[in-house]
């Protein structure tokens, strides 16, 4: 049986906004506190999309790593490490792409869409039709067992568990792995032994997932079973083949969307963000011309709060009372719209003080990032080579 990990990474696109802070980062943040966490800097994958200019790739990395700190990631409770330094990604992928078909990469539903939205960029490449193999092994490599995604990311979730899959069957053949598995399943003792085996029967022969559940809750409570037998039985469970490459499972994560300054999502590509550390005037700058409902076009025209782009920031950084306030302000003109956007820019100010208060000792010494960086890559590294240890042993290589 595998650590319980969790494994998530983010392209390097230079110092983050609000967006990113309440969509992504928040969620690792309670993650950190639950599970060994693996957060990488996704430096190869910027390659996909934007292979002809890395100009930027290591200062954007520092700048971004800056930011997960400042939100609260904790380096001495999860592994924060930049992809490209642990080189046994590029190994496994490389191994994985000889035995994955073509048409399960041709089939991921984003390959198709960003080539769509992407059109000013040349994506006819071997690296963009293959970055789902890649984002695979980010996975494989540590045996992730829960990825943090949205539901748009599912599918490549479910290949990922298609490609592990694909693999153990082809390299996980062992001699003698039913004997061994059913030796290992005697130190359970008689009782569960003969339950362990009865639920397994149920499972192969009827597909009866709750005795799949019961099979694996008896081997979780054994106190009988070494590390070496835990992991044979629980491969045992699911078929005859050593597990090498485990299956990991999506993670789905509330849906937060954070509004832009102009109504769309938050996104730099749209030119409506704030940066989770931006200048006070900048940021008091921008809430002020955010635009309000259309029809408040005098101050003592009466107004609709789900007109607004205003309101949505009040639903993230606002409380109900202050909610209330608005509703009734809005709607019968009691309050200007340079009055209800007034505790939004409190509140972001308030909450970019802790951000900056964290960064501060980072970019003053910046070898503290190099460091937090190299220490995570060790880690990191430390994992995946074990990982190729057994992957090279089952390919013979």
């Amino acid at each position: 049986m595998f650590a319980q990990r969790v494994l998530s990474g983010m392209r390097p696109t230079g110092a983050l906004h609000l967006g990113h802070y309440h969509g992504v980062l928040k969620n690792w943040l309670q993650l950190q506190n639950e599970y060994p966490c693996f957060f990488f800097v996704a430096d190869w994958h910027a390659l996909t999309t934007n292979y002809e200019d890395t100009s930027k790739i290591q200062e954007f990395t520092h700048e971004m790593v800056i930011d997960w700190l400042a939100a609260g990631l904790d380096p001495n409770n999860s592994t924060i490490f930049v992809q490209s330094k642990v080189p046994e990604h590029a190994e496994l992928f490389l191994l994985l792409s000889m035995g994955t078909p073509l048409s399960w990469l041709e089939r991921v539903p984003t390959y198709k869409d960003q080539i769509e939205k992407l059109k000013d960029k040349d994506l006819s490449t071997y690296g963009f039709l293959g970055y789902p193999l890649l984002q695979a092994a980010d996975i494989l490599i540590y045996r992730a067992q829960y990825v943090p995604v949205g539901e748009d990311q599912v599918p490549h979730i479910e290949m990922t568990r298609e490609i592990a899959r694909r693999f153990n069957h082809l390299y996980g053949k062992e001699a003698n792995f039913e004997q061994n598995a059913i030796l290992a399943a005697k130190k359970l003792g008689n009782k569960l032994s003969k339950l362990y085996l009865e639920f397994r029967r149920q499972y192969h022969e009827n597909g009866n997932s709750e005795a799949l559940e019961q099979a694996k809750a008896i081997l979780e409570e054994s106190q009988n079973l070494g590390v070496a037998d835990h992991e044979l039985l629980f491969s045992y469970i699911e078929g005859a083949r050593k597990i090498i490459l485990a299956e990991p499972h999506a993670m789905l994560t509330k849906a937060s969307r954070m509004i832009g300054l102009d109504g769309q999502k938050m996104s730099k590509s749209y030119n409506n963000t704030i940066s989770m550390r931006e200048d006070k005037t900048s940021v008091e700058k921008k809430i002020k011309t955010m635009p309000t409902d259309p029809a408040r076009i005098r101050r003592h025209d009466a107004g609709n709060p789900e007109r607004c782009p205003v309101w949505l920031f009040h639903q993230v950084y606002t409380s109900p009372e202050i909610h209330e306030w608005v509703k009734k302000g809005c709607t019968t003109a009691g309050i200007g719209c340079l009055e209800c956007k007034k505790p939004v820019t409190d509140a972001i100010i308030q909450e970019q003080e802790i951000f900056f208060s964290r960064a501060e000792p980072y970019l003053s010494d910046p070898t503290l990032v190099k460091n937090i960086i190299a220490n995570g890559c060790d880690k990191a590294r430390e994992i995946a080579q074990e990982t190729m240890h057994d992957v090279r042993d089952v390919m013979g290589l």
